[in-house]
């Protein structure tokens, strides 16, 4: 199974670079394939389910769990927003990152949308058959449903060693049709937009398992000390309380699936606040009981641990934190 690219696409990046995202690249079209993301819809009555399906993929590989919570999150997307369905085996990406520096206009031509500029952080990049692409339009911010085929991939732009695998790339768009999803500003507002975000902390959740593996197994094989033991315990305890959460989250999702109560944007900052937390102390607390071992000795975990580091910066730190303050206050929250 292969994921044919023009050799310009290659140009500028590492021979490691490559070799990851195509291993990447072949183990996503296997699980889209397979039926491994035929997942429950987000408030469906079985979001545990597509969570813990999320999970489990990123336990194996945060960068193939990053693919597949896009293509899965598209699904989801397109069948709340009412747009075209996608076509059996097709590979979709959600390219929604607008930070700083370029970024991605639209305008209509006849009755043709044609999309221009820059969009950074596009995962999957060369491995995805279409994405969904936010732009600004005169009308407002809308999403977009595009194909790859003519996108420009810049394979420079993501020299960094964690989540190599994951295709993200910066892609250019010079004058690219599009097909309008939802309506301006519906990707935002709409109730599925929490819930997706509450669902990368899924990917989080697994991520840090496949981190806390490597001291797990050493305390299984020998003696590790009592210090090394405290911080395992530690991590189980981290572990769970995410797990809990998570299960709690996807739950009142499934019995609120429409958002009626509001509860949507902040529980989804709660859940991802404490998960990268918790992320975090696997992180640091792995490393102080194993030392430079693992890092330097075992390449799944080295590679484990360089892709979490990147991928939770998809939490926004303390601007996150102060805006889950904002909506406490606003709500008078007691506990």
């Amino acid at each position: 199974m292969s994921v044919p690219v023009a050799p310009a696409a290659e140009r500028g990046q590492g021979e490691s670079t490559r070799v990851a995202w195509r291993r990447v690249a072949r183990a996503f079209v296997a699980a889209v394939e397979s039926g491994r993301l035929d997942i429950p819809l987000p408030g469906s009555g079985g979001t545990w389910e597509r969570w813990a399906v999320l999970a489990d993929l990123a336990a194996e590989d945060l960068s193939l769990a990053r693919l597949c919570e896009g293509h899965a999150d598209a699904v989801a997307i397109l069948a709340e927003l009412g747009g075209p369905r996608p076509l059996p085996d097709s590979r979709w990406g959600v390219w929604a990152a607008n930070p700083p520096g370029p970024s991605v206009t639209a305008s209509r031509r006849g009755g043709t949308w044609l999309l221009r500029g820059t969009k950074k952080y596009c995962s999957g990049a060369r491995t995805c058959t279409h994405a969904l692409v936010t732009a600004a339009a005169d009308d407002g911010p809308r999403l977009f449903a595009v194909t790859v085929n003519d996108l420009e991939p810049h394979a420079d732009s993501w020299p960094a060693t964690g989540m190599a695998g994951s295709d993200t790339l910066d892609v250019g768009f010079g004058g690219i049709a599009a097909e309008p999803v939802g309506a301006p500003g519906g990707y935002t507002s709409r109730p599925g937009f929490s819930h997706g975000g509450a669902g990368v902390a899924a990917c989080w959740y697994g991520g840090a398992r496949a981190v806390a593996r490597a001291l797990l197994t050493a305390a299984s094989k020998r003696d590790i000390g009592p210090h090394a033991l405290a911080h395992l315990g530690a991590v189980d305890l981290g572990l769970r309380t995410a797990r809990t959460a998570l299960s709690q989250a996807a739950c009142e999702i499934d019995a609120d699936p429409a958002d009626l109560a509001g509860e949507g944007p902040l529980r989804a900052l709660r859940v991802r606040a404490l998960t990268e937390a918790v992320a975090t102390d696997v992180l640091t607390r792995t490393g102080r009981a194993l030392g430079a071992g693992p890092l330097s000795h075992d390449e799944a975990h080295s590679r484990a641990v360089a892709d979490l580091t990147v991928y939770l910066r998809q939490h926004h730190a303390e601007s996150d934190l102060a805006r889950l303050g904002e909506l406490i206050a606003e709500r008078s929250t007691t506990w």
